[in-house]
Parts: C-alpha cells; sequence; structure tokens
C-alpha cells in the first residue's frame, strides 16, 4: 500500500506541474515570423483581440495600400491564416496531457446468494504510463515546437502571398491605363484613316491596317481590365476583405527600382540556417528519434496497471490486497512495432535531406530570377523607355516642320505606350522576384506548400510507437 501510495503521489506532482502556458505558445511564432518579415502576427482568441484587429485594418485601408501595409492587413485579416492557428493550440493541448497520468480506473462488483454478499473494490492505476511520462512529454514537446514553426510558416506564406498579390494588383491597375492610351491612339488614328479614305486621300489597304490595330487595341484593353479584376480580387482574397473593404484603394503606379540590386552573402546558409521548412524537417527527424525510443521502452511491456483491491463478504472480516494487469508478449513481441519506427525515422533522415537539397537549389534559382528582373527593369527604365522618348521628340519636330505626317505621329505614340507597358511588367517582376528571393532564403519555398510533409513522418512514429 505504501508503494501504491508513492506511486499514486507521484502522478498527482506530475499532474501538477503539466499546464497551459499563458501565451499558447504563440510568443516563439511571433519571434520566428518577425525575424524574417519585419512583422509581427496576430492571433485573435478572444472577440476583444478580434475588434483591435478589426480597427486596425479599417485604418490601413483608409490610405492608399503598400507592400508593407497589405501585408500587415493579411496578417490581421486572413481568416484561413488564423485558422491554421487552431492547431497550435491542439498541440499544446497534446503536450499538457501528456504530463498528466491518466485517470486511474475503478472496478466494483457485487455478488449475493443463499444470503450472503461478496463485493469486490479495486483502484487501478497506469504505472506503465507514469513511467515512460518523461520520454512521452519529450515527443509531445517536440510536437508542440513544430507546431509552432508551422504557424510561422503558415504566417511568412500569408506574408509572401499578400506582397505579390499587391504588386500583380497595382501593376495590373497600371496596364489598364496605357493600354486605355493605346485604344484611344488606335480610335483616333482609325477615324481619321477613314475620312481621307473617304476624301480620296488614303488606300484602302493603309486604313484596313489602322483599323485592324484598332480592332487589336479594343481586345488588348478588355483582357487588360479583367486582368486587373482578377489581380485585385486575388489580392483580396490574399488580405481577407469583405464588404466595405472590397473598395482597398490602390496606388497609381508601383515603386520605384532600387538604385542597385541586393547581394546576399552566404545564401544557401542563411536559408539552411533560418529556413522554416528545414527547420521543420530537422525537428521532425529528432522527434521521430525520440518516438523511436519510446518504442523500444515499450517494446515488451505495452500495457501495465497496478492498484488497490479489497474484498468484503457478509459474516466475513475485510480482505485487502493489490492488483496488476499486465500484456503477456506471447503473439507480439513488439518488433513490429519497433521496425516500423526505426523505417519512419530512416524515411524522415531522407526527407530531411531532400528539403534541404531543395531549399539550396530555389535559392540560387530565386537569385537568378532576381538579378535577370532587376537588370531588364533596369534596362527598361535607363534605356528603352528614354529612347522612345526622344524619338516621340524628334517625330514631333519633323511633324512641325511638315516632314512627317500625323500617322507618324500617331504611330509613333502607340510604341511608345508599348514600351511602357513594357517597363511596368518588367517593374512588376522585379518586385515579385525580390518577394521570392526573400522567402526562399530565409522562409519557405517560394513555390509554396503547406509545409507539413516532413512532419508526417513524426505523426506516423508517434502512431506507431506507444
Amino acid at each position: 500500500m505504501i508503494r501504491l501510495t508513492a506511486v499514486a503521489m507521484a502522478g498527482l506532482v506530475l499532474t501538477g506541474c503539466a499546464s497551459f502556458s499563458q501565451d499558447g505558445g504563440f510568443d516563439s511564432v511571433d519571434k520566428l515570423t518577425k525575424d524574417r518579415i519585419g512583422q509581427s502576427p496576430s492571433y485573435q482568441r478572444s472577440a476583444d483581440q478580434a475588434d483591435s484587429a478589426a480597427t486596425r485594418v479599417a485604418e490601413l485601408l483608409k490610405q492608399p495600400l503598400t507592400a508593407d501595409a497589405a501585408v500587415e492587413v493579411a496578417l490581421l485579416n486572413n481568416k484561413e491564416l488564423q485558422a491554421s492557428y487552431a492547431d497550435l493550440g491542439i498541440a499544446e493541448a497534446d503536450l499538457v496531457r501528456a504530463g498528466r497520468l491518466a485517470n486511474p480506473s475503478f472496478t466494483f462488483g457485487r455478488l449475493s446468494g443463499n444470503g450472503v454478499v461478496e463485493i469486490d473494490r479495486a483502484v487501478v492505476f497506469n504505472v506503465l504510463g507514469l513511467l515512460t511520462m518523461p520520454l512521452a512529454k519529450q515527443v509531445e514537446q517536440r510536437r508542440f515546437e513544430q507546431a509552432q514553426l508551422q504557424a510561422a510558416y503558415e504566417s511568412v506564406g500569408a506574408a509572401a502571398e499578400a506582397r505579390k498579390a499587391f504588386f500583380e494588383a497595382v501593376a495590373a491597375q497600371q496596364l489598364v491605363g496605357y493600354y486605355a492610351q493605346v485604344k484611344a491612339a488606335a480610335d483616333a488614328s482609325n477615324d481619321l484613316a477613314k475620312r481621307m479614305v473617304l476624301a480620296g486621300n488614303f488606300s484602302k489597304l493603309a486604313q484596313m491596317r489602322e483599323q485592324s490595330f484598332y480592332s487589336d487595341a479594343v481586345t488588348n484593353l478588355a483582357k487588360a481590365r479583367h486582368q486587373a479584376v482578377a489581380a485585385r480580387e486575388a489580392l483580396v482574397r490574399a488580405l481577407g476583405l469583405s464588404g466595405e473593404q472590397l473598395d482597398v484603394k490602390l496606388p497609381d503606379r508601383l515603386p520605384d527600382l532600387p538604385a542597385a540590386p541586393a547581394e546576399p552573402k552566404d545564401a544557401e546558409q542563411t536559408a539552411m540556417d533560418k529556413r522554416l521548412d528545414v527547420l521543420m524537417a530537422k525537428r521532425s527527424t529528432e522527434a521521430t528519434a525520440k518516438s523511436l525510443g519510446l518504442s523500444k521502452a515499450t517494446r515488451f511491456v505495452n500495457v501495465l496497471h497496478m492498484g488497490y483491491q479489497n474484498k468484503s463478504a457478509t459474516g466475513e472480516a475485510l480482505s485487502q490486497g493489490y492488483e496488476i494487469e499486465l500484456e503477456l508478449p506471447i503473439f507480439d513481441f513488439g518488433s513490429a512495432r519497433v521496425a516500423r519506427a526505426e523505417a519512419t525515422y530512416m524515411q524522415s533522415m531522407n526527407r530531411t535531406a531532400a528539403v534541404a537539397i531543395k531549399a539550396r537549389s530555389e535559392v540560387r534559382e530565386s537569385y537568378s530570377a532576381y538579378r535577370t528582373s532587376y537588370d531588364v527593369a533596369k534596362h527598361f527604365r535607363d534605356e528603352v523607355v528614354p529612347l522612345r522618348k526622344r524619338i516621340s521628340e524628334e517625330n514631333l519636330l519633323r511633324y512641325n516642320g511638315m516632314l512627317a505626317s500625323v500617322f507618324d505621329l500617331l504611330s509613333d505614340s502607340k510604341d511608345q505606350v508599348t514600351g511602357v507597358v513594357g517597363a511596368v511588367e518588367a517593374l512588376r517582376d522585379y518586385w515579385l522576384a525580390e518577394t521570392n528571393l526573400q522567402t526562399a532564403v530565409t522562409g519557405r519555398s517560394p513555390s509554396g506548400g503547406s509545409g507539413v510533409g516532413a512532419a508526417k513522418a513524426t505523426e506516423s512514429s508517434q502512431s506507431g510507437g506507444h
């Protein structure tokens, strides 16, 4: 009885130590996210927090949106992101449960006959659960840390999606304006061509060429308007906007190209140290190894219960004792469970290596895309657009000197706007590539993904290791 009491008291002590944290583990998520994107996520677990977030979103949407403001709105307002944070609470609940002894079971039996009543009573504790509790807590602790990394991973992904959607929407809106100019020039050229044909001063072939260009301009403008709507709706989804929030204001043009491109140092090593999918894969392998240790600890003894028992019968003295319930390894010696855990560990190791190889490759590819897009955008800014402008000025001088026709001016205007459209697209591609590079180096794969692939090994190992 003394030993049983000691076991029960130890269980109570351990149970008292297992409790929920005040921040729910979100402080770590906040730090991981802020270190990578410079902004803090927001986990709204109460009505007051939700109201505060809504107020801040309303303030941000009063002014024309910026890339940083778009990221902040997404972190505050994206409901899918808020839903993903619930996994953190689930993981913490599992951790707390792992630190608490399973409830004891109470059995009661009553037999009567021939004037005799026999009563059996027993209180049984899961002794093996108590013995393996420290290792089980370590496993759940690593799973909780994995959930924190996953929450930060989702936050970084939401921020990157918001930035890219912002640049896409601004560029699409800007292009609508330029395509409208092309259409206006084509409209004027087509109308003038029709008049000159009627006056007999223009060939039918030349007039049909102007009409063909006008038709193309109308088509391009319609496509550009739809693309602007599609890009705006993608931004709405990324920011989680609805109702009155849909009237979000966008700036008239994209941000200017930086004076010089960034030159990240030791980008591949930085990715190995800071990328969340790499860290998640490493933690997954560590957790799998811990789970393998638990599997070996419970290989032969998988179920062990011990408890106090007494028995009383009519006219007889009270009988007391203890009861032990043990699963006998007659048919299953635990070898299958251990083999499964070992195979899962090797699977996790290989997944971690695959994630690291992919991360290094994506950093190199993202940097190449970044430098290429910077050089192209700089070429448009410094060469193409100024050259188009000088040509336009020269044609205007020729027209004033009666050395060029009005159709020469209209044709030049169309070429100039086409060059500006190319410059806008090149600048948009630069900002998208810049976002992808930053994400690839410090956050996650620019191509997206859930980030949970490497964690499957941990879950599989735990499901077969207890």
